[in-house]
């Protein structure tokens, strides 16, 4: 079964992978692959977003993380480290992007080398937190 926190994790795994392919698209001088790339991958986050915020007001219940030990502190850095820069990157992706929009190349590169890593890394400890709460320490229902 394809669940809403699957769905999610598998939005913020596909922004990641677009992310990763307009990076690769600009670095190789392709300016046009690189805008269709970055845009989806907005629009991707945006249905991630959308989605995220439909299940949680919806669930109105929070799915404690069940690892112990060593593990615990890890998570919950990986945790915090991850929902503050998904609340730094919201304006930051956006800025961003209007400097494209407005083509001052310039400045949009000036910020995009903040933009991409903390974006990228938010999208790919999305999928991580994911994994950890839903798959490898789920609470196992006989």
């Amino acid at each position: 079964m394809f669940s809403q926190p699957m769905l999610n994790a598998s939005l913020n795994g596909l922004s990641a992978i677009l992310l990763a392919a307009g990076y690769a698209a600009i670095r190789a001088g392709k300016r046009d692959v690189h805008k269709y790339f970055m845009l989806s991958a907005f629009s991707v986050s945006v249905a991630f977003l959308v989605s995220y915020v439909i299940y949680h007001i919806r669930v109105k219940q929070v799915i404690l993380f069940q690892g112990q030990g060593w593990i615990r502190p890890v998570y919950f850095a990986l945790l915090l480290s991850h929902a503050i820069l998904a609340i730094v990157i919201v304006p930051l992706i956006v800025i961003t992007l209007r400097r494209a929009w407005m083509e001052r190349f310039d400045k949009h590169r000036v910020i995009a080398r903040w933009t991409l890593p903390l974006w990228f890394y938010v999208c790919v400890t999305g999928v991580i937190v994911y994994l950890m709460v839903y798959q490898i320490y789920a609470v196992k229902i006989s």
